[in-house]
């Protein structure tokens, strides 16, 4: 087979777990963002539109949605015969059990034969001056103020930008470039570290392992600044400001620009319809959204249907969901196929973080997990967690008080 210059393999099968019930039927990357999209549809774009037409997508962590979604990859033109797009997912292997993988760079070691395949001179896992600077890697660094930089991987480098040291989470940084867990690797070389690596460490990782390998050998590594947009989703938090964002009269990141297009598996769906007493305001609707409420700062994913009297504030409803007539909803997140009844008060209240899972629930954001319903007539604080089919009788006085949460065991999401 005649040599590709480039490959990406696209690391898609983590939990997620700091989104909470958001993930608790999916996989990060199959999580609706801005309305219409998804989250691995930013980096499949991204790969298109740098001309990149083989992308290995390796998966793990409930599957299924982000399967379906990226089907054969005909919304991003990656439905070929040479190339394209490829789901990959853990395997047995001749005569041996088959393992999960168990790190970054193990995931990519359990699928060496799937890259020699496709003959790639350098591997991108998810640059500008790999091939002119004739180096061994090339990766991705944000420039981070040093008080954040002890939360962060730090390549330090020369004032050329040639990696000399890496340093994990370091309590004393020495420098402010924070790895983003992209790389450019010449194939030959990293495959060689792969194996050698696979055989002293099971759960083998980028960060961890392969890098300081490289390092340690003398090999010629260097950082690229990346300038440009970026946000980590991984907080329910920072999940919802990065939606936020999207509504300002000139995003940061621009969903409507022409150069560089987000592509997406969209359905066929009516366009949007607002009613006579409608009120939208500063906020994303998606195709075949019934709005006859009122819409303000809110992203808003396709098929929502939004009743009369509802009131929607700064908040993000996710596909197929349903808001009853006269609820109010603030600062929330709910997710698809969801039926929120009518004269519901959601988001209000005191802000006390969540006694389950404070660590993930304690900015003020209320979130509702996918196929639930809630009833009429219900009261919902902040920084509250609702999951399955819910009933009147589940809420004390018809309230859940702040930090509060019903999650039916077993709910199919």
């Amino acid at each position: 087979m005649r040599k590709k210059e480039m490959m990406a393999m696209l690391l898609a099968g983590g939990q997620g777990s700091r989104l909470g019930v958001l993930t608790s039927g999916k996989a990060k990357p199959a999580v609706a963002f801005g309305g219409k999209y998804r989250i691995i549809d930013f980096p499949m774009s991204n790969c298109v539109n740098s001309g990149i037409d083989t992308v290995g997508v390796l998966t793990q962590y409930r599957p299924l949605a982000l399967n379906r979604h990226i089907g054969i990859g005909t919304p991003w033109d990656l439905d070929r015969k040479a190339g394209g797009a490829s789901i990959l997912a853990p395997f047995v292997k001749d005569g041996e059990k088959g393992n999960w993988y168990s790190g970054t760079a193990d995931a990519i070691y359990q699928n060496i034969s799937y890259i020699d395949q496709c003959n790639p001179q350098y591997v991108l896992i998810l640059s500008g001056d790999h091939k002119q600077n004739k180096c061994d890697v090339t990766i991705a660094v944000l420039e981070v103020t040093m008080e954040e930089a002890s939360r962060f991987g730090i390549m330090n480098a020369d004032e050329n930008d040639k990696i000399y040291e890496f340093e994990e989470k370091p309590p004393q940084p020495k420098s402010n470039l924070a790895s983003m867990g992209i790389y450019i690797f010449t194939w030959d070389v990293l495959r060689k570290a792969l194996i050698e690596d696979s055989k002293v460490h099971s759960d083998s990782d980028f960060g961890k392992h392969i890098i300081p390998k490289m390092l340690d050998e003398g090999r010629t590594l260097y950082a690229y600044r990346f300038k440009d947009y970026w946000k980590d989703v991984g907080t329910i938090e920072s999940y919802w400001q990065a939606n936020m964002e999207l509504i300002k009269t000139i995003p940061e990141f621009n969903l409507y620009e022409d150069f560089w297009k987000i592509y997406t598996n969209n359905d066929y769906m009516p366009p949007q319809y607002t009613g006579e007493n409608a009120s939208v305001k500063t906020s994303l609707i998606s195709e075949g959204c019934l709005i006859y409420g009122t819409v303000e700062n809110s992203v808003i994913s396709k098929n929502v249907v939004i009743e009369e009297g509802a009131v929607i504030k700064d908040s993000i409803i996710m596909e197929n969901s349903i808001i009853g007539a006269n609820t109010v909803i603030e600062r929330c997140i709910i997710d698809q196929d969801t039926k929120i009844g009518a004269n519901v008060k959601m988001g209000l209240g005191e802000n006390i973080v969540n006694e389950d899972k404070p660590k993930i629930y304690n900015t003020g954001i209320t979130v509702i997990g996918s196929s639930t319903t809630v009833p009429d007539n219900i009261e919902i604080g902040k920084n509250c967690v609702i999951l399955g089919n819910t009933t009147a009788d589940m809420y004390k006085d018809n309230k859940l008080e702040s930090g509060k949460s019903v999650i039916i065991e077993g709910a199919i999401v």
